[in-house]
Parts: C-alpha cells; sequence; structure tokens
C-alpha cells in the first residue's frame, strides 16, 4: 500500500544538519541568480563534498565555472555531470563548449552531436545559441522576472528611476505646473527635469526636485549612501553660462549637489565635463570612492562607453579609465548602475541582444575584474530600447526604462521582481507512527521523467531543493525495507512575487515481512527444548520494542521443529514452543490480542535438506528449531 500526504503548511521537523545544507543551498542559488560567481562557486564546492544533492550542485558547479570563463575548471566537472541519469540535454552542450573552451576540439564535436540529437525544445536556449551567446543562454534559459507598468509614466519620456528611502527618483518631460512649456526641437517634448514621489505614489503627486532643475535638460542621478551628496545629468550649463561646442551643440555633463538641512544645494560641474563631448549617467559605489558613467570622450571604442573614475572626500573626481572591450563595443554603452553587491549593469546595443538597446550585466572573478557579460532577458528586453536599469539593495526588485509596445507615452518606467526560488520542502517518514525515516533516497524528475536531482535524507528525513515555476514534476522516495512510494505534482499558477514553500510529505510503508523489516535474527530453540533461550530473548525483545513502535502492528506466530522424533511429537513441540513465544512477548505488556494465532507445523516447513533419514549437522538441523514471526496488519 501507498501512502502519500500532502500538506501545504510549514510544520516539518528541521534538524540542524540539513536545515544548514539546505540554506546552504539557497545561499548558493542566490549568490548564482545574483551573478556572484565566485562566491557561488565555493558554496556549490562545499555542497559537493557534503554530498548533499550532489548531482544538482555539480552541474552548477560547472556552470558557474563556465560563467567566469574557466572551461578548464568546468570541462572536468562536466565529464561527471554528462553521465549522471537523466541529465538535461543541455550539459552536453554545455560540456562541449568547456571542451572547446580548452582545446579538445574532437571531442567537444562529439558531445555537441549529442546535443543535436537530443532535440532541446526550448526556443529561448536555440535562438541565443544561434546568435552564438552561450553564456547568455545558460542564464535565461528560464523566467527570472515579472514586469508591470508604474504610476509615474505620462504621454511624455519618463525613465531613469531610482529609489532612495521612502521616495522614487525619476526622469521626465512632463513639465507639471507650467503654463508656457519650453519645448526640445529633436522632439518637441518639453525639457526634462529631475522629480520625486513617493514609492506607493503617482505622477500627480510628483514634485520637481528642488535646487537642481534648470531651463536645460536633467535627467539621471545617483545619490551617495548618507544621502548627503547627489551625481545628475545636465547639458552644459552651470546656471548662468551655457559651455557649447564649436557647432552650438550643448552637450551632456555631470553636476554635484550637496544635501544642506534636507535641501539641494551647492550645485557645481565636476571636472570630467567637456563642451566638446558628453559625460552622463553617473552611478555611484555603495562606499561612494568610485563613480561610473557613461561617455563619448575621444579615445573609446566607438560610440558611448563606460567609464570609472575615484571620488574624493570632497566629491571631486579624479583617475578617469575606460572599463574595457569586454563591456564597450562599436556601439553604445550608457546608462551604467553598479549594485552594491558589486556588479554592473548597462545597456548596450553593440551586445547581442533582443533589439536596439537590451540590459546587460557583468560577471567579476575573484579580483573583481570583468570577465563575462549576460543578457538579462526576457520580459526585462524587449525589441525596443531597454535602458536605466535599477535594482534594490535587497537585489529583488527595481526598475527599468523601455519604449516598448504597450506603454503609455514615449519612454516608461517599469518595475520589475526578480521571481523568486520556488522551494520544494518535504519529509519522508513512515506511515504507520510518523516517525522521520533517514537515509531515504528522494529523487525528484522532470513530466517527462528525465531526472532532476537525488539526494538522501538526514536524521530527521527532511529534504529541500529549489524547483522551477510552471512546470509538472514526479517525486519518489525510497528505502530498504519500506515500499517505495511516488507522487506526481504542478508548481503551475503560485504566485511569483514571495518565496513559496511546496510541502510534500512522503510516506513510505513498512514490508510486511518483519524479519525484513527489522533485521530480527530468527529465533532457535535447543534440541527437543522449548524454553526461550537468552539469545531468543533479544530478538523477542526486538518484536516487543516494534510492536510498540507500531501500535497498529497484529503478528502470527509460526513454530518449527527439526526432523528428528516422530512426526505427531514434533507437532506437539513445535505448539509448545509457539506458546512459549506467545507468553514472553505478553508478559512483555503487549495486548494478546495483537497476537492472532500461535501455530506449530511439526517437520513440515524444513528450511533445508534435512528430512527423516538425510545425515546433517547439529547447525543445519538448528535451522530448522526456529520461530518465526508474520505481520497480518499494520495499522
Amino acid at each position: 500500500m501507498k501512502n502519500i500526504k500532502i500538506i501545504f503548511i510549514a510544520l516539518i521537523l528541521i534538524s540542524s544538519s540539513s536545515f544548514g545544507q539546505s540554506a546552504r543551498q539557497k545561499n548558493a542559488e542566490r549568490q548564482y541568480n545574483n551573478f556572484a560567481f565566485v562566491k557561488a562557486v565555493k558554496k556549490y564546492e562545499r555542497l559537493v563534498d557534503t554530498s548533499y544533492n550532489k548531482q544538482y550542485a555539480m552541474r552548477k558547479l560547472g556552470d558557474a565555472f563556465m560563467m567566469l570563463r574557466k572551461p578548464e575548471k568546468a570541462a572536468p566537472v562536466y565529464k561527471v555531470v554528462v553521465e549522471q541519469e537523466n541529465v538535461p540535454a543541455e550539459y552536453y552542450f554545455y560540456y562541449a563548449e568547456a571542451l572547446r573552451g580548452i582545446g579538445e576540439y574532437d571531442e567537444s564535436k562529439v558531445w555537441m552531436k549529442k546535443f543535436k540529437k537530443s532535440g532541446t525544445k526550448d526556443s529561448r536556449v536555440k535562438e541565443f545559441f544561434d546568435k552564438g551567446d552561450f553564456i547568455s543562454a545558460m542564464f535565461n534559459s528560464k523566467k527570472r522576472y515579472t514586469i508591470s507598468k508604474t504610476k509615474f509614466n505620462t504621454k511624455y519620456s519618463d525613465f531613469a528611476a531610482i529609489a532612495f528611502g521612502d521616495d522614487v527618483y525619476f526622469s521626465s518631460a512632463f513639465d507639471k505646473g507650467v503654463s508656457v512649456k519650453r519645448t526640445y526641437a529633436w522632439n518637441e517634448q518639453p525639457f526634462l527635469d529631475i522629480y520625486k514621489a513617493p514609492k506607493d505614489g503617482n505622477v500627480q503627486g510628483a514634485e520637481k526636485v528642488a535646487g537642481i532643475n534648470t531651463i536645460f535638460h536633467e535627467a539621471g542621478l545617483t545619490i551617495s549612501s548618507d544621502g548627503s551628496r547627489m551625481y545628475f545629468s545636465r547639458n552644459n550649463y552651470d546656471g548662468s553660462k551655457k559651455a557649447e561646442d564649436q557647432k552650438g551643440i550643448l552637450h551632456n555633463s555631470i553636476f554635484t549637489a550637496e544635501n544642506v538641512n534636507g535641501v539641494w544645494s551647492k550645485v557645481k560641474p565636476t571636472v570630467i565635463n567637456n563642451p566638446n563631448y558628453s559625460v552622463y549617467h553617473p552611478s555611484l559605489t555603495k562606499d561612494g570612492k568610485k563613480l561610473y558613467f557613461a561617455s563619448d570622450m575621444p579615445g573609446g571604442f566607438g560610440g558611448m562607453d563606460i567609464y570609472i573614475c575615484d571620488v574624493n572626500e570632497d566629491g571631486s573626481l579624479v583617475n578617469i579609465k575606460n572599463i574595457g572591450d569586454l563591456v564597450n563595443t562599436e556601439g553604445n554603452e550608457v546608462f551604467p548602475f553598479i549594485h552594491e553587491e558589486g556588479n554592473l549593469y548597462f545597456s548596450s546595443d553593440g551586445h547581442v541582444g533582443y533589439g536596439l538597446l537590451d540590459v546587460f550585466t557583468t560577471v567579476l572573478n575573484e579580483n573583481d575584474e570583468f570577465v563575462n557579460i549576460i543578457n538579462l532577458g526576457l520580459p526585462l528586453n524587449s525589441s525596443k530600447d531597454d535602458f536605466a536599469y535599477y535594482l534594490s539593495p535587497e537585489g529583488f526588485d527595481g526598475f527599468v526604462s523601455s519604449n516598448r509596445k504597450g506603454g503609455v507615452g514615449d519612454d516608461d518606467i517599469y518595475k520589475f521582481d526578480r521571481v523568486p526560488p520556488l522551494t520544494l520542502k518535504g519529509q519522508v517518514f513512515d506511515a504507520i507512527n510518523n516517525d522521520p525515516i533517514k537515509g531515504a533516497t528522494v529523487t525528484l524528475y522532470k513530466d517527462n521523467g528525465d531526472m532532476i536531482t537525488e539526494f538522501i535524507t538526514g536524521d530527521d528525513g527532511y529534504f529541500e531543493i529549489i524547483i522551477d515555476r510552471d512546470a509538472n514534476f514526479k517525486l519518489t522516495g525510497a528505502k530498504p525495507k519500506f515500499t517505495d512510494t511516488e507522487k506526481e505534482f504542478s508548481s503551475f499558477g503560485l504566485e511569483d512575487k514571495t518565496e513559496l514553500i511546496v510541502d510534500l510529505n512522503i510516506g513510505l510503508e513498512p514490508v510486511r515481512d518483519v524479519v525484513v523489516l527489522a533485521e530480527l535474527e530468527i529465533i532457535y530453540f535447543d534440541l527437543d527444548k522449548y524454553n526461550i533461550r537468552p539469545d531468543a530473548a533479544i530478538e523477542l525483545d526486538k518484536v516487543v520494542a516494534l510492536m510498540n513502535k507500531y501500535p497498529g502492528m497484529v503478528i502470527r506466530l509460526e513454530s518449527h521443529t527439526d526432523s528428528r522424533a516422530n512426526d505427531q511429537y514434533n507437532i506437539v513441540l513445535s505448539n509448545n514452543r509457539a506458546k512459549a513465544t506467545y507468553e514472553y512477548i505478553v508478559s512483555q505488556g503487549i495486548d494478546a490480542s495483537r497476537i492472532t494465532e500461535y501455530k506449530g507445523f511439526g517437520e513440515t516447513q524444513l528450511v533445508n535438506k534435512c528430512a527423516n533419514g538425510v545425515k546433517c549437522s547439529e547447525d543445519e538441523h538448528q535451522l530448522n528449531r526456529r520461530t518465526e514471526f508474520i505481520i497480518i496488519k499494520m495499522k
């Protein structure tokens, strides 16, 4: 009988050991999903060493090494992974890529052929593979974001939203409260200004940020962690004088302002400004010591590039440096945003994307050097311009700007939420007495039968794993001396915006043969005796303990003799042995009604060749002088 319980609650016994392991897995996943692959490697290596969810951890370890552009590290890991039973087919491709990265071209072709024969049906992965963006394909094979419109949008251009404190700052051409609007000849919209509104507010409640807006463009800002200093973009105009180039163009520049008693003041241009080119889109690091920005200054790789400079204590900027050609291309790289975890996000039309500007992020190695970039995928990116990415310090939500179809006006501000992990949690327990089962093998499969992962339960029978949303699964539990069990379930239609726990408990029922179940030795008797020997008493005490453990357990006793003496005598002797066994168990407090029968079978059920007239050793005869225990029911 299979006994399976599905309980969507969080009342599970969790030991410190298994809880610690699952917490490490969550931490590893968080680091991986936040592009902190150096930290993720260490976490996955520890999981592999402890054999917790080892097959899955091995796969992710290889992935993290590839993200760090370390095929020499990834290849030996993938070599083990591709031999896993029912390994996902994409790992043939990953292994082929790693082999190619270390010059093993012939072997790489072998695994690439295996991948092609597997016929992956994931169109997103295929699209990226066709375009050659392998790393982005790895990271974006699953949906990672949800996106929605905000209330800060107008029919004009609205973009570059950031959150600070309880407010949202953003740039907009919505010239609120002005009867005569100055328009920009390029798009015939009002000039841009920087606004502030409560996080839960809307554009009608937004106000221009006092002290920094002028008659020209102000758009895009960054604020120091302590709220004392702001850097923002503005046309090269200091409030009294324009700084145009020889063609009369007023380029973009970066200005700084100080917070004095809650008011932004002391606005001044930075030394990186130049009338002959633009500098804009500033973003401060958490410690305020470095500033990233975009510029088309001479000496770049083409179009707009992203630069970094040092910030002195007084806010002045020094040591300007182009961040290099891994990020910068012949196209345009703009709107850098540096998260407090150290990841740089930016928009580019020069890297492989979905069209026009897409949002990308960087991958850092252990020396904090850029070693890779990743396209953040759908739905955060679209076929239109997607830019001005901002991620909250917690790393689960933020803003992005886009002129995609379906918006309110020109550029619009969208809120995104990073899809939190969906955790499958549960416990393997004894279906009879609900005790947790240690050492059970839990295996998770896709609905097509491909194995996802397998791991062994600890003392508390607890298991935990991160699973995909909107998918069908099969979960199995197994342990020797228990009946195997399985359960199909689905993660479709579950809320995306909070971390969810799916508690799926697996009950394993003990097998009916108590001798196998409890690893009991058959009890034996001396020749022509029916008294309970000391060694038999030890085994009978195990039976008593088992019946106490399973209050619904009912048994039958069957006793036997060897072939010596006549048949009738042996029937009487075996009945006496059965009765002695019965009386011993009842004397230990077991209700007599739980032993339905105790019966002797004489020499009619010998376990070996030692029938009448057959010469056998004493040890061989001993095997027949026994009592066996038969389970009638378990509950």
